[in-house]
């Protein structure tokens, strides 16, 4: 029972260590300390490997659970109760939890508020574009944290958050925001702008 515990116990860090990159950018906007956010990423070449060792462990786990017991032959009344974290329902349990974890990244856009507004703007000379290369960004949830950051900006026309491409390109006025203060918004989140230029 000890080894089967240590088992699960193994497949339930497995899942976090898998979703620790995604979560983190998460954690740090509730916590309000987005510097925290990148924290993590260098877990994010391995997650893959995490993933693919959760789940052989969860499948390792519901085997020995399901698995048929030897019978003693023994005519004892001994009918011991077998501890909650030893039932099938907390395997059920670790099984959810490290889905919901691993499947992080795919809806983590939920507990970000939409701050992206529609912004007219009268002169066309003032609207400005431009690229900015980041690094530290490796999901769908690192996009999000950055273009939440933002476009918390005024003047912020469009902002387009590339974690594949490493890239943000934002369309903005000049006359209400500037390429620096959308770099600074940037860095903020933890993910550093290594490249910025004009469109």
């Amino acid at each position: 029972m000890k080894t089967e515990n240590k088992i699960i116990g193994a497949g339930f860090f497995t899942a976090i260590a898998a979703s620790l990159c995604c979560i983190t950018p998460i954690l740090a906007l509730v916590a309000g300390t987005s510097g925290i956010a990148s924290a993590f990423s260098w877990l994010e070449p391995m997650r893959p490997y995490f993933i693919g060792l959760t789940v052989l462990i969860i499948v390792f786990s519901w085997y020995q659970k399901l698995k048929t017991k030897k019978q003693l032959d023994c005519n004892c009344d001994t009918q011991e109760k077998s501890k909650f974290v030893n039932s099938k329902m907390f395997l059920v349990i670790i099984t959810l939890f490290a889905a919901l974890l691993l499947s992080f990244p795919y809806y983590s856009n939920i507990f970000y508020s939409n701050t992206e507004k529609k912004i007219l703007v009268s002169n066309k000379t003032s609207s400005q574009k431009a690229e900015f290369t980041i690094s530290g960004m490796t999901c769908a949830s690192c996009e999000k944290h950055v273009n939440h950051e933002v476009n918390k900006l005024i003047g912020i026309i469009n902002s387009n958050v590339n974690y594949t491409n490493g890239n943000a390109i934002v369309e903005f006025d000049n006359s209400k925001t500037s390429i620096n203060e959308i770099e600074k918004a940037i860095n903020s989140t933890g993910y550093t702008v290594t490249n910025k230029k004009l469109k």
